[in-house]
């Protein structure tokens, strides 16, 4: 009869919280300890309409629902098949922390307390879960074992980057028919048995086209290159990016790629092209400084603080805008979009609490959100809604998210052969040569 396992007892630092606020229910059988140093930070981070003062708000809720004299001794059990949870008052000596350290920071009281926790309970293995990097070298290094929180991490991030399958030796008759047949060639010809959606470049002896798999009919479709409103594609990747943000059967679209590579561009250029179709057509991207509070020192209210990170988006605009003479019709019927309200750029703190109905959003620097806001963004969509997804997954900019445990990586592998569903990961930079090769370089 094999053994029986032993629990393990897990010490969580406070951005696990913050990153999701039902981790708690995310550690099967195994014991969760959360320092007291934990909830004075947690304290600090209620205000405020981030996701993360959302997520610290509704962890104190879940908090007091189980709360029992028990919560600070024994622990409370979380429910069935689920191990208890218990909050720790004490840090132990601080003499180790004090040696090893210049200063005692919250990180390092909540070190302290799994020092504690692990001469509390010798011989169990106890395990201190941050998604501080330096948190965790530094609990290494005084002997505790550390564990980023990897509940949401995606298994293989190539996936997120995979360019467009290319198959070569194709008939000439499969290339004839995929360009004369109206609903594509039977996908019998391919070894591998496709996911909804994915793209190919197919090459033959006197010719080549592009095409989609269509997951319901188990055929190839042909793409063709489009043009929105004065933007045209400019290679392969950027012909299946226009095509699947055209594609009003397609609702959900994630656009990867470095900088350069025209991924808001393309969405803000579909997304125009389509205005009839939706009754507003909006931009938005995180403020990452806003969520690490480092904002105060620039001038303004908070609209004028705001408006540099949202200046990128502008610029995609002014792009599109540049296309047409200012006396055009396409130029002046965008100034009358954006004073209408039918065009909006905007933060996406502002986006919290709108119903998505029948609005073409799209969500840029995806790759700075973690998998809960972007599960929060989804399950927002109303009918006639379509959302778009861009970001570098290379270049993240918070502190705590990676290339794996990035909202926009979570998204495009749980999401991957779902027919609503496309994803085209953008390889040539066509911003400049300079810039593509900065991108690829540096």
């Amino acid at each position: 009869m094999a053994k029986k396992k032993s629990p393990k007892i897990f010490v969580l630092d406070t951005n696990v919280i913050l990153h999701d606020h039902e981790c708690i229910f995310r550690f099967e059988e195994n014991n969760i300890v959360i320092p007291i140093t934990v909830l004075e930070e947690l304290d600090k981070f209620k205000k405020g309409n981030e996701q993360i003062n959302f997520n610290a708000r509704e962890f104190v809720r879940e908090l007091d629902k189980l709360s029992d004299k028990d919560l600070l001794s024994r622990g409370v059990r979380l429910g069935p098949g689920l191990g208890t949870l218990s909050i720790e008052v004490e840090h132990g000596d601080l003499g180790q922390i004090a040696k090893s350290f210049l200063e005692i920071t919250p990180d390092h009281l909540i070190l302290s307390t799994a020092l504690y926790t692990q001469a509390k309970h010798p011989g169990e293995i106890v395990i201190l879960v941050s998604k501080d990097i330096n948190l965790r070298m530094k609990g290494q290094a005084l002997g505790v074992q550390t564990d980023d929180y990897l509940n949401d991490k995606v298994k293989d991030v190539s996936e997120v980057q995979k360019h467009t399958e290319i198959i070569e030796d194709i008939s000439d008759e499969d290339i004839q028919n995929i360009y004369s047949a109206p609903g594509g060639i039977p996908a019998k010809f391919l070894k591998f048995k496709p996911f909804a959606n994915q793209h190919f470049v197919l090459k033959g002896g006197q010719g080549s086209a592009l095409g989609i798999y269509d997951a319901q009919r188990d055929r190839i479709q042909r793409v063709d290159k489009l043009k929105a409103y004065g933007i045209e594609p400019r290679n392969s990747e950027q012909t299946f990016a226009l095509h699947v943000l055209m594609d009003p059967s397609i609702q959900l679209v994630a656009l990867t790629g470095i900088a350069g590579t025209g991924k808001t561009l393309l969405a803000l250029a579909a997304a125009l092209a389509q205005e009839f179709d939706y009754q507003e057509i909006l931009l938005s991207r995180p403020v990452i400084p806003l969520q690490n509070q480092d904002m105060g020192f620039l001038p303004g209210d908070v609209n004028e603080k705001l408006e540099p990170y949202m200046l990128p988006l502008f610029d995609n605009l002014s792009v599109i805008k540049n296309k047409f003479k200012s006396t055009s019709k396409e130029y002046v019927h965008l100034e009358e979009m954006q004073k209408q309200k039918k065009l909006n750029i905007t933060p996406l703190a502002y986006i919290r609490g709108r119903s998505l109905s029948n609005v073409f959003f799209i969500v840029d620097e995806a790759q700075n959100l973690t998998p809960h806001e972007v599960k929060t963004i989804i399950t927002r969509a109303g009918e006639g809604t379509k959302l778009v997804f861009t970001g570098d997954i290379q270049q993240i900019d918070s502190p705590y998210l990676d290339m794996k445990s990035n909202g926009l990586s979570y998204m495009s592998e749980k999401m991957r052969g779902q027919s609503l569903f496309a994803h085209v990961n953008l390889v040539k930079g066509e911003r400049s040569a300079l810039a593509e090769l900065a991108g690829n370089l540096l």
